[in-house]
């Protein structure tokens, strides 16, 4: 029988939707750049007011510091995945191409053997 989710813990019925329509728990990325880019958003804001002290113009520095940060981690985020997934994929079709072609005559290993031998 499966417990019941505590009162602080998120429950598995509703994800946690960003202004409605950014789901941050299932889209890769979407956690860790919304997170970065409020950090940026208050580092660029509270360092501009604190030069500056002008209140409005540091609400928009912090406005437009949340936007860069969260649009920078989020394709450095998305790049490094696409990435990722590219190299996994030839690493599994040279390991299905190893497996499919081993002790063959199309074995490229088997070929290198075969010359230094008869050399």
């Amino acid at each position: 029988m499966a417990a019941a989710p505590e009162p602080g813990e998120p429950g598995k019925g509703k994800p946690f939707k960003l202004l409605g329509i950014l789901d941050v728990e299932n889209i890769p990325c979407a956690r860790d750049s919304v997170l970065y880019g409020s950090l940026g958003s208050v580092v660029a804001g509270l360092g501009h007011f604190l030069l500056t002290s002008r209140i409005r113009r540091s609400c928009d520095v912090g406005v437009g510091g949340f936007i860069l940060v969260t649009l920078g981690c989020w394709f450095h985020c998305r790049y490094n995945n696409a990435k990722q997934r590219i190299q996994e994929r030839i690493a599994r079709e040279g390991i299905k191409n190893k497996i499919l072609y081993e002790s063959t005559h199309l074995d490229p290993e088997r070929k290198q053997t075969d010359s230094d031998s008869s050399s």
